[in-house]
């Protein structure tokens, strides 16, 4: 039964294109593989039997869910959220790697974005073919090579404190109407605090690794998010 709940970071994989390189990436930093509907394709290619499939079940074909127990087979079935939100909401783990869930499509991002802002809570980091993508911890420390880049954009009004970056954010009001902090430059150790859950920070794939490691090692997380949307659990 729901939620799925692991002691090791759990792989994500939703339906749009991975290459074998970045799966490899994922799978070495986790435990558990679960697929988000159609994603748990990319398990099966590998033999790798996914702990659960989650979602309606519209993009996993018959022969392919017919590899999988049915004990696994967790049916969402409400539209108003998309498979990684209803996957993300029912893990519990103390980090998840998600894969396969933006692609090249600039609108799939920007819902797989509100999905981590969604479930602040969730500790969930997005690997991408050319970057990583988390919502900041109230706090965090990295340790990512100098003098590469490492971007913050603000998904509301939010204020923070760095150390390690060429332009620190200490005194701004970050917001997406005014201003940003995207392609800022490393210099050293990492740093921030920010003051609510609305702070993506988006680094080089190169630092996948390290950013799983902070992520699952920052000292403390947003609490569940007031009145966001509660599906009915799953059949």
């Amino acid at each position: 039964m729901l939620p799925l709940t692991s002691t090791e970071p759990v792989a994500l994989l939703g339906g749009a294109a991975v290459s074998v390189a970045l799966l490899d990436e994922v799978l070495a930093l986790c435990g558990p593989v679960v697929g988000a509907d159609g994603g748990a394709l990319h398990a099966l290619t590998r033999d790798l039997l996914p702990e659960a499939v989650i979602g309606d079940m519209d993009s996993l074909p018959p022969e392919a869910m017919a590899r999988i127990p049915e004990a696994r087979l967790h049916r969402v079935t409400e539209q108003e959220t998309t498979d990684f939100d209803k996957a993300l909401r029912h893990i519990e783990a103390p980090l998840v790697v998600g894969a396969g869930f933006s692609g090249t499509r600039a609108d799939h991002a920007l819902a797989a974005y509100t999905v981590l802002l969604r479930h602040a809570d969730r500790r969930c980091l997005l690997a991408g073919e050319a970057e990583v993508v988390f919502l900041c911890p109230p706090e965090i420390a990295l340790e990512p090579a100098p003098g590469g880049w490492l971007s913050l954009y603000p998904l509301g009004h939010v204020e923070g404190r760095s150390e390690g970056l060429e332009w620190p954010i200490d005194g701004l009001v970050l917001s997406p109407e005014t201003r940003v902090g995207t392609s800022n430059v490393v210099t050293g150790p990492v740093r921030l605090s920010v003051t609510a859950p609305l702070l993506l920070a988006i680094m080089p794939r190169a630092e996948l690794a390290e950013a799983a490691r902070a992520l699952a090692a920052a000292p403390a997380r947003w609490p569940a998010r007031a009145g966001r949307y509660r599906a009915p659990p799953p059949r």
